[in-house]
């Protein structure tokens, strides 16, 4: 990398990054501008951002979701597991669950931008873990592995155990771009 180019890199000054609303779609960018040793704009970078949760990044978690749900799913392993593990480790993986995905998300979408943005962050990370939920409930349910009406407990458990790696992959999905 040329000096000229590190020292316009070294000169960003966090003040004057800009949030706008670009394009047909209106979605969020940050606008940086790179100036030069003399303290002009010489270039802007202009990169999407992430902060609120669209109709793509909710396909985005399904199919996250879906990539460790199969094996998950379709494992004997986790069904016994799941009758074998009290509720209160059920619900302890849950809150694991939540955890890690909280984490990521800030992490990935949120370090720099959580201030302004709180709401959509806890309903990302809500989004992330329900929707998987969802997908695991209706995939546990199409291979009859949810008795449902006969030990309601025991489907909402294996749906939470494989949720767990499911949810982990639906947020790392929704983090592509």
């Amino acid at each position: 990398m040329s000096n000229e180019i590190t020292d316009a890199i070294d000169t960003i000054d966090s003040s004057k990054v800009e949030i706008k609303r670009l394009g047909r779609a209106g979605r969020l960018h940050t606008i940086v501008p790179i100036f030069d040793n003399a303290g002009k704009i010489i270039h802007r970078v202009v990169k999407p951002l992430k902060v609120e949760l669209a109709f793509r990044d909710v396909i985005q978690i399904v199919v996250g979701a879906t990539l460790l749900a199969i094996p998950m799913a379709f494992t004997e392993e986790t069904w016994q597991l799941s009758q074998t593990l009290p509720t209160l480790n059920i619900f302890i993986i849950s809150l694991c669950s939540l955890f890690f995905i909280a984490i990521f998300v800030y992490a990935n979408f949120y370090h720099y931008f959580l201030k302004g943005f709180v709401s959509e962050y806890i309903k990302r990370v809500l989004a992330t873990y329900f929707i998987s939920l969802i997908v695991v409930g209706l995939l546990m349910t199409l291979i009859q592995q949810c008795p449902w009406g006969v030990d309601n407990l025991l489907a909402i458990k294996r749906i939470i155990l494989v949720a767990f790696p499911a949810s982990m992959s639906a947020a790392v999905t929704d983090a592509i771009k």
